[in-house]
């Protein structure tokens, strides 16, 4: 059974940093996989902030443009998603998601939470 397990989130100050990590436990074909990271705050409907496909290219959504940084490593088979200089605008719960020929799996979400 495939399982996407989040961490390094939690409450940070506003210019502060975060570094999501996303883990993949038992997926298959660690290059060929497609990471996106998700949010959702609360009222609102989920965005699609940041991607990685398996190629490299990667896309971010214009609010976060020049802030976060998706990466990947391909032998822990796990995503990141590096946060500068947040703002109380980025808190939400987020969530990670991969794909690959096999399937579609996401994370259970981790809430990031920016005080200003």
């Amino acid at each position: 059974q495939v399982q996407l397990v989040e961490s390094g989130g939690g409450s940070v100050q506003a210019g502060g940093s975060l570094r999501l990590s996303c883990a993949s436990r038992n997926i298959f074909s660690a290059i060929a996989i497609n990471w996106e990271w998700s949010r959702q705050a609360p009222g609102k409907v989920r965005e699609v902030v940041a991607s990685i496909a398996g190629g490299g290219i990667t896309n971010y959504v214009d609010s976060v443009k020049g802030r976060f940084t998706i990466s990947r490593d391909y032998a822990k088979k796990t995503t990141y998603l590096q946060m500068n200089n947040l703002t109380p605008e980025d808190t939400a719960v987020y969530y990670c998601r991969a794909q690959n020929v096999r399937g579609d799996y996401w994370g259970q979400g981790i809430q990031v939470t920016v005080s200003s």
